[in-house]
């Protein structure tokens, strides 16, 4: 039996666009599960305080636009921000951990403390006077 154009297209278009939905709906489960991973091993890890220099800083700023059909004038921006710093610890490993904006205003490179955290998360800064 031969199959024609048209019924090869009614074939191939709906397996792509299943695949295509498979695949988008398993990266959404993929991204859910690590951050829940790292969640955990965040939670299961021993609360530290330690030496540690604030080598660097850096922000990591997004923006995405959503258009809205016909009127440009009503094109939502979207502006994601995340800020890292760098410390290094008495040990003389670095770790690069996320903070909150208000802790990065007032992290200066060379600042000289006491890091505390759990696991990859930023619990707090002291700052030696």
């Amino acid at each position: 039996m031969f199959y024609g154009f048209d019924s090869m297209m009614f074939t191939i278009v709906p397996l792509f666009i299943m695949v295509g939905f498979a695949t988008i709906v398993g990266i959404f489960i993929m991204t859910f599960v690590r951050a829940a991973r790292q969640n955990r091993a965040d939670d299961a890890s021993p609360v530290l305080t330690v030496g540690a220099r604030m080598v660097t800083k850096r922000a990591d700023i997004r923006h995405s636009t959503a258009h809205t059909a016909g009127n440009s004038k009503l094109d939502h921006i979207h502006t994601y921000r995340r800020y890292y710093a760098t410390f290094q610890v008495e040990s003389g490993d670095r770790m690069e951990l996320e903070v909150q904006e208000s802790v990065f205003g007032l992290l200066a490179e060379g600042d000289q403390g006491r890091l505390t955290f759990q696991g990859k998360r930023f619990l707090g800064f002291e700052r030696e006077k």
